[in-house]
C-alpha cells in the first residue's frame, strides 16, 4: 500500500503547530486502511512469503530520516564478521523504472537502484537486491547464496515474513506530534512499536557516550570517519579543515544534523540543502567559490561522474553496546542451522 507522499517534511509534524484541518480528515482514513491491510495478513487472507533463510528487517514508524542506513551497515558488516553472508533487500526509493528488480553493482548509476542500496553495496560490498517487492528481492538474494537478509527500511512491507525487527528512531524527533500521515509522521500507530524485537535510539554524532536511551531502547551513537576524497588518494581528518570555509553538501531526511556535524569539528559551514534523494548534476555545484566541499557519503555515491578536485565524502558509522549485537544473535538461529 502506497502511503500519502509530501514534498518536504511538515514543520506541524514536529514543532507543536496545528495539523491543518484536512490532514485531520486523511489521517483515519490512512490508519483504517492500515488496520485492514495487517488484519489481512493476521488472519492468511494475504500470504506471507519466507525466503528460507533468516531475516532481518530495520525500520522506522517515521516518514523521514531516522538512521536506518548507518545501522544496515553496522549490522550488515557485523554479520560479516560473524561467518554469515549477508545480502540485502531494499526498495529503491526513487530509482527510474521502480517495477524493474535489479542487482546493485557499486559505481551504477543511482538512478537506476536508488542511492541508499548503492551506498550499501558500496560501503559493505555485499549483494544488494532491489524490488519494491522485498519478499521478492529476499528469495532472489537467498537463491543467488545468502545466507541471512538484512530488509533495509520494511517494517510496513508485511508481505515479507521475518525473524527479527529492528525499529530506529531519531531521539531529537522520536514520534513527532505523535499522528498518522499526513497529520503526523507516523506510518503506523505507536503500539506498533511494541511489537519489533530491539528498538534502536540514535543518539547521532554530538550526543555523549554514555547519554541514555529510555528503557528497552539500544543507544546508537554515529562516529564521523575520516574524509574521503572522491577522486581517490589519502583521507583526511575533519579536523585537517578545521578554521577553513567549506562548502556542505547535503540531501538527505535532516540536513542540518550533517551541518552541525561539521560545524562542531570547528569548519565553517556554507551550507547547501537538497531534498532527500536529490538526483545530482554538475551544475548543482557552481557554488561561485572554490571552496573545498564536503558532502554525506549518500550524496557522495551520485556525485563520482563529475567529481572534482577538492570534493571530499564524509562517512559515519554507527556504535552500538555489545549488549545490541548480543541480543541480536540470540533471536538469530544458529549459522548453518
Amino acid at each position: 500500500m502506497s502511503r500519502p507522499r509530501l514534498p518536504q517534511t511538515p514543520a506541524w509534524w514536529f514543532d507543536g503547530s496545528p495539523p491543518p484541518a484536512w490532514t485531520r480528515v486523511l489521517a483515519p482514513l490512512y490508519g483504517a486502511a492500515i488496520a485492514i491491510r495487517r488484519a489481512a495478513y493476521a488472519r492468511g487472507l494475504l500470504r506471507r512469503r519466507h525466503p528460507g533463510v533468516p531475516v532481518v528487517v530495520v525500520g522506522n514508524l517515521v516518514a523521514g530520516g531516522s538512521g536506518k542506513t548507518p545501522l544496515v551497515l553496522a549490522v550488515v558488516a557485523h554479520l560479516q564478521a560473524a561467518g554469515w553472508t549477508p545480502g540485502v533487500a531494499s526498495r529503491g526509493y526513487g530509482r527510474a523504472e521502480p517495477a524493474t528488480p535489479r542487482w546493485v553493482e557499486p559505481g551504477m548509476p543511482a538512478a537506476l537502484c536508488g542511492d541508499e542500496p548503492l551506498l550499501i553495496a558500496h560501503a559493505t560490498g555485499a549483494p544488494v537486491r532491489v524490488d519494491r517487492d522485498r519478499a521478492a528481492a529476499a528469495a532472489a538474494l537467498a537463491a543467488a547464496g545468502c545466507d541471512i537478509v538484512v530488509c533495509d527500511d520494511g517494517l510496513q512491507h508485511y508481505r515479507l515474513a521475518r525473524d527479527v525487527e529492528v525499529e530506529v528512531q531519531d531521539r531529537r524527533r522520536r514520534y513527532g506530534n505523535g499522528l498518522l500521515l499526513p497529520a503526523g509522521p507516523l506510518r503506523e500507530p505507536l503500539e506498533r512499536a511494541a511489537d519489533c524485537a530491539l528498538r534502536v535510539m540514535n543518539l547521532g554524532v554530538a550526543e555523549a557516550a554514555d547519554d541514555p536511551a529510555c528503557a528497552g531502547e539500544w543507544p546508537m551513537r554515529l562516529r564521523v570517519e575520516a574524509a574521503q576524497p572522491l577522486l581517490g588518494g589519502r583521507p583526511l581528518p575533519l579536523s585537517a579543515f578545521a578554521g577553513q570555509r567549506v562548502h556542505a553538501v547535503a540531501g538527505i531526511g535532516e540536513p542540518e544534523r550533517f551541518f552541525a556535524t561539521l560545524r562542531d569539528a570547528g569548519i565553517a559551514v556554507v551550507p547547501h540543502a537538497f531534498p532527500d534523494h536529490h538526483a545530482y548534476a554538475a551544475e548543482d555545484f557552481a557554488f561561485g567559490s572554490p571552496l573545498p566541499v564536503l558532502m554525506t557519503e549518500k550524496d557522495a555515491v551520485k556525485c563520482m561522474a563529475f567529481a572534482q578536485p577538492g570534493w571530499h565524502s564524509v562517512p559515519v558509522r554507527a556504535c552500538l553496546p555489545e549488549g545490541f549485537w548480543q541480543a541480536l544473535a540470540a533471536r538469530l538461529p544458529a549459522r548453518g542451522a
